[in-house]
């Protein structure tokens, strides 16, 4: 599903000669002996996942999905991230899903609250309040406001039905709430941050919600813990692009630009940068984690990255087959000189400014390009993804 290419990324050291120290790290991530093993909870998660927990999820959602037309997504960081980016991903930013998935509790902007509050106003909607304390200052905010819409529209019954809590399994605010209220709850388990808590109940609802298969993102996840389960640096493709990271930065490259092209993976973009930052962000080190999207931001970005000081690498993130494209059609006039391009597809055009930037960039501007191409960006490989990258960081940061 995914493949990694170090041709371009001007490596000054041999992966090789880390051969042991990774077999080591391996180790030491299995068997949870490293700093922050209480927090490893995602390594086995795709074989260990709660069962029922996952069947009440896939039905809460079948039901809500019934007779709610918006779904407010209220969290921030890891409790809404990993959600909004698989859900974008797949469905793309405008999906034509008939439950419309909105992110709120992610912001103190008055604007945007008040705005979300007037659209909603002739709507069915639920609302899936996700805290592991149930005190995060943001999500608590909008979560009053939206709560009390809710209970002033459909009465204290009817907002039980459409409140959703994903919570601590016994203690804190939200779950006393949830407890009180006779909310569903799911659970934020206690071994899982919340940067990789995507494919657990903080991201699982959500996504289930806006009609995607969970079973199949959970099945990709596990396909990618096993592929991935392997010491050996010369094969296992996510401990070498940890690695890889790790020796630019040695070479004085302290920024990282993840760089996709496609509008919809701006958020996979976010959920990367939490993964990493919070990851490596500690004792006053780490690869400060930037994004972009081209070609759209290389009209704003690419002078600065090909001719400007050398501080940053690039990751190409590429999938290689689109959900949807088109044809570019013929104009009589060809004012714009573009015939040359009719009958070609625009996924087309868009991989050969993927090649044609990388050659600049690697060529001219003597920037390392790191390139990880996804085959297809459906539930299996948004899952597959997920733990192709939480594999290479936790190599990266030990």
């Amino acid at each position: 599903m995914i493949t990694l290419d170090l041709s371009k990324a001007k490596l000054a050291e041999d992966l090789g000669s880390y051969k042991e120290k990774v077999a080591e790290i391996h180790d030491m991530i299995r068997n949870k002996t490293g700093a922050g093993n209480d927090f490893l909870g995602w390594v086995e998660l795709p074989e260990n996942f709660d069962k029922e927990e996952v069947q009440l999820m896939k039905e809460t959602a079948a039901k809500l999905r019934e007779k709610v037309d918006v779904l407010l997504v209220c969290g921030i960081g890891g409790s809404y991230l990993g959600a909004r980016a698989a859900i974008e991903a797949i469905n793309g930013l405008y999906s034509d899903d008939k439950v419309e998935i909105i992110y709120v509790g992610n912001t103190f902007s008055s604007n945007y609250i008040k705005q979300v509050a007037k659209y909603i106003e002739g709507k069915d909607f639920a609302i899936n309040v996700i805290s592991k304390s149930g005190t995060t200052t943001e999500t608590s905010i909008s979560f009053r406001i939206f709560k009390e819409m809710c209970e002033k529209k459909y009465g204290k019954e009817g907002a039980r039905e459409r409140i959703v809590a994903t919570t601590d399994k016994e203690k804190g605010a939200l779950k006393k709430l949830a407890t009180d209220e006779g909310y569903v709850t799911f659970v934020v388990p206690d071994d899982i941050g919340g940067r990789y808590s995507v494919l657990t109940a903080v991201g699982l609802f959500p996504i289930a919600m806006a009609g995607i298969d969970i079973d199949e993102m959970l099945k990709g996840a596990k396909d990618a813990m096993v592929k991935y389960n392997d010491s050996n640096i010369e094969t296992n493709d996510a401990y070498r692009y940890g690695v890889a990271r790790q020796l630019l930065n040695k070479a004085g490259y302290s920024a990282e630009m993840f760089v996709t092209y496609e509008l919809q993976l701006n958020n996979v973009a976010e959920w990367w940068k939490q993964l990493y930052g919070e990851s490596e962000g500690k004792e006053n080190k780490g690869i400060l984690p930037h994004s972009a999207v081209f070609s759209t931001d290389l009209h704003s970005l690419g002078q600065f990255i090909q001719e400007g000081s050398k501080v940053l690498y690039e990751t190409i993130f590429e999938v290689k087959n689109p959900q949807n494209d088109m044809i570019i059609p013929s104009d009589p006039d060809d004012l714009d000189g573009l015939n040359y391009l009719a009958g070609k597809s625009v996924d087309y055009v868009n991989k050969k400014a993927c090649e044609g930037t990388i050659d600049a960039h690697v060529n001219t501007g003597n920037v390392p390009n790191i390139i990880i191409s996804l085959d297809k960006m459906d539930a299996y490989g948004f899952g597959y993804m997920v733990y192709f990258f939480e594999m290479s960081c936790a190599m990266s940061v030990y």
